[in-house]
């Protein structure tokens, strides 16, 4: 018997799903829906002023929206389409993760130099902790033991232990450093610097950089290369990075760290976000007001969608 590839396999169980793909827009205070089958929008929900970060909740149920000039994270029911409480989440919330546990979530808070930790079944802070200056990125890792922040200001990682809320180290990265991303094992932390224009691979256990990644485009200036959001396959085998104004993705081999292929796509792209299976990447375009959706296994552009102005953040909600 013929043996069938495990990408076509994906493909094939992908093309009878429909995810749908929430897309903050930072400049019109709403949310773009999108169904992943139809590729088309339908359905624009307003909420607070501008947002950007997002991400799903533990129940799968409910999306946490960072309404940033509002000083709030907004909860919006994902059935209703309604935003139906506020989190007190400290000011300018930009970007921020979920513990494992689904109940503590770790915020950044830019312009107070802060990560406000605040319990999401209480409603209510748990501890502010003080950072660098411009604290932006946000992740925790896959065991819940550490969360780590970007300073953009200070060119650090903090380190946080979840347990002492305490910073047990800090790492100095390339300059701006905006987005961080643990490897599904835990064991590796990509870093973005978005003016040094790099990414820093980490090691988690020394908390020491293994691996720097330079990005070359031809015909656009070095200056314009900015990376930002980082998104890793969970097979090990890629890692896509947000190149910002100079509006590419930059498709990264994990074993060699090495750039293998540059994806044109819209105007200064920012974040991303991969549907259920990672068939496809969703990337945010801020500058165009559109999404652009990347063909994971074939590595190319399929198209880009209209959404908002300022498209910013992106989260997917699974069929299942």
């Amino acid at each position: 018997m013929k043996k069938i590839a495990l990408s076509t396999i994906l493909l094939l169980a992908s093309l009878g799903q429909a995810d749908t793909v929430f897309i903050s827009n930072e400049k019109d205070n709403t949310v773009s829906v999108i169904d992943s089958k139809t590729q088309k929008v339908t359905d624009t929900i307003r909420v607070g002023q501008r947002p950007r970060g997002i991400l799903l909740d533990k129940s799968k149920t409910q999306l946490y929206v960072c309404a940033s000039d509002d000083d709030t994270v907004q909860i919006l029911d994902i059935k209703s389409k309604r935003v139906i409480a506020n989190l007190p989440s400290g000011e300018d919330p930009e970007q921020f993760a979920l513990h494992p546990n689904g109940r503590e979530l770790y915020i950044a808070n830019e312009n107070d130099a802060l990560v406000t930790v605040v319990d999401t079944v209480k409603r209510s802070v748990l501890k502010q902790i003080e950072v660098g200056i411009e604290p932006e990125g946000m992740a925790v890792s896959p065991d819940g033991s550490l969360a780590i922040v970007t300073t953009e200001t200070s060119n650090f990682l903090h380190w946080i232990d979840t347990k002492t809320k305490k910073i047990v180290h800090t790492t100095l990265v390339d300059q701006r450093p905006r987005h961080i991303e643990f490897s599904k094992s835990g064991d590796k932390v990509w870093a973005s610097s978005e003016i040094g224009g790099t990414v820093m691979v980490v090691d988690t256990q020394t908390k020491k950089g293994i691996a720097r990644i330079n990005f070359k485009i031809p015909g656009i200036f070095k200056d314009q290369i900015q990376p930002v959001g980082i998104k890793l396959t969970s097979d090990g085998k890629y890692a896509f990075v947000a190149l910002g104004p100079a509006n590419h993705v930059a498709v990264v081999d994990v074993k060699t760290y090495k750039v293998i292929k540059y994806l044109l796509v819209g105007k200064r792209v920012w974040q991303m976000a991969f549907v259920d299976n990672e068939y496809q990447l969703y990337t945010t375009n801020g500058v165009s007001g559109d999404v652009s959706i990347i063909d994971v296994n074939e590595l190319k552009v399929l198209k880009s969608i209209k959404v908002g102005r300022y498209p910013w953040g992106v989260a997917v909600i699974p069929t299942n």
